[in-house]
């Protein structure tokens, strides 16, 4: 687990997929995701799938420059217009800077 820091940029983004979304989903998701660990600042990602099917994948930047970066680099952003033609049936984002920050049994 990662430790967070005051000052990181974390990006929450919920989804459901269409029926039809998998296996192409899952191939794109990692295709962007290859691209945020090739970012200078990127810190972490992790996608999680709840019961009722709703995803939740979270990314962490070291800070707004970084996650600008990301967010804007023309991959991420033909990624974004497939999935919303191609893949979800809803989603959303949110995006914020870390003003608080603690762990427990990481390793500081």
């Amino acid at each position: 687990m990662h430790q967070p820091q005051v000052g990181q940029v974390v990006t929450v983004f919920r989804n459901r997929l269409r029926d039809d979304a998998q296996p192409a989903y899952g191939e794109e998701l990692e295709v962007v995701a290859a691209l945020a660990r090739e970012m200078p600042g990127f810190v972490e990602t992790k996608t999680f799938t709840a019961d009722d099917g709703e995803r939740c994948t979270v990314v962490t930047f070291a800070d707004a420059g970084s996650h600008g970066a990301w967010r804007d680099h023309p991959r991420h952003r033909e990624a974004q217009r497939h999935g919303v033609t191609s893949y979800y049936a809803e989603y959303s984002i949110a995006v914020g800077a870390t003003s608080y920050a603690s762990d427990f049994g990481g390793g500081s």
